[in-house]
């Protein structure tokens, strides 16, 4: 697909609403033409001709359910053969509140096709397209959950966790290739995943939740300013260097030949 923008074309996932179109519309702001995906057609067009009304670029609306991995392939192949394609946003996603005993399996199933599996199928294309041409971004949507997991259920903070993880080792792996990598990692956030995951937004403190215009333009803020990982709500970007720091300052201790004297038995 040919382009009128030298930014190329951002490909954006769970375009349809929330976190999705929002960036959508920012993004067309700016000057990218978009490739907007999701499973429901009748919103994408919405969006789209209300993003071609206000802005010139290109809208193409792609119908896709990312839980289907035939839809999944589709999109991994016009990651790896579009040029055009400069910015892939992995935002689709769901919640769950369950706890993993009771969960239904059948949709933790699908929590970690759309969360875990799609993302990284998408994610892998989409580097290995950017790499090809020599430029390209990755942004993929995370939460803070795994940073505070024993507040939340197993299996969603686990599939954050993982988000968090892939980003953090994908950049190690492209940032010398011409490709930035960015996790976004909102807070309670004004979209609708919290209807859909059956939890009620409006029990949580007004202040603990972010509207979705100022999370999206903080995450862009972010990403304009190269971070790795953008966390909207920390005012502190020191507290974030603190928690890496310790981290690190554990990576000597992680791998060593023999077992620390703590776990040594006296007849050992």
């Amino acid at each position: 697909m040919s382009t009128n923008s030298t930014l190329g074309t951002a490909l954006i996932t769970g375009a349809s609403s929330g976190i999705g179109a929002t960036y959508a519309d920012r993004l067309a702001k700016r000057g990218f033409d978009l490739l907007l995906v999701a499973r429901d057609q009748a919103r994408l067009e919405a969006l789209a001709a209300d993003l071609r009304s206000k802005t010139s670029v290109k809208v193409e609306v792609l119908t896709a359910d990312l839980t289907q991995p035939a839809d999944v392939s589709t999109l991994e192949q016009r990651l790896r053969n579009d040029a055009s394609i400069t910015l892939l946003l992995n935002n689709a996603g769901v919640a769950s509140n369950s706890s993993l005993a009771e969960a239904d399996l059948g949709e933790v199933d699908r929590l970690i096709q759309l969360n875990i599996v799609a993302l990284t199928h998408l994610a892998s294309a989409a580097a290995a397209g950017f790499i090809a041409r020599g430029r390209g971004a990755v942004v993929n949507i995370a939460s803070v959950v795994p940073l505070i997991p024993e507040r939340f259920n197993a299996v969603y903070t686990a599939s954050k966790a993982y988000v968090l993880s892939l980003t953090q080792s994908l950049t190690a792996e492209v940032s010398e290739k011409g490709v930035q990598v960015q996790a976004v990692m909102p807070g309670a956030t004004r979209t609708e995943i919290w209807d859909r995951a059956g939890m009620d937004l409006n029990a949580m403190p007004p202040e603990m939740v972010m509207d979705v215009s100022e999370m999206v333009d903080a995450a862009l803020a972010g990403f304009d300013q190269k971070e790795l990982v953008t966390i909207p709500s920390l005012s502190n970007v020191a507290d974030w260097d603190a928690f890496l720091n310790a981290r690190l300052a554990l990576g000597p201790n992680l791998s060593l030949q023999h077992a620390a004297a703590r776990y040594k038995t006296s007849d050992a």
